[in-house]
């Protein structure tokens, strides 16, 4: 089974891609509405080896807050599952509909 992931930050990281799931993902450009973007600090060691940045994006829900460009990706449930592990403690994965009207995951600030 497909899962579609919508991506506005680090999994768009050729780094991210292949030390999560082990390939590069194709994405589609996207974009999400009723969410703004806050900057949070990450403390997982494994996710900043794969980032290699300290300070990542996280949304928080804000109806008047631009739209927010991302990518759209197809994942199998094992790279959703590696996916979440990624994301760690700092986000919580919600089903949300993207501009296009897919149905997609996207990771919030948990």
């Amino acid at each position: 089974m497909t899962e579609h992931l919508f991506s506005y930050g680090t999994l768009q990281l050729e780094s991210v891609q292949r030390s999560q799931f082990g390939r590069l993902l194709e994405g589609t450009d996207d974009v999400l509405t009723g969410y703004g973007v806050i900057e949070i600090q990450i403390r997982d060691p494994a996710v900043l080896d794969a980032s290699g940045i300290e300070t990542h994006r996280a949304l928080v829900p804000d109806a008047d807050a631009p739209p927010i460009p991302g990518k759209v990706f197809r994942l199998t449930a094992a790279e959703l599952a590696a996916a979440d592990t990624y994301e760690s403690e700092n986000y919580r994965r919600e089903q949300v509909v993207l501009a296009s009207g897919t149905a997609a995951w996207v990771y919030v600030k948990a």
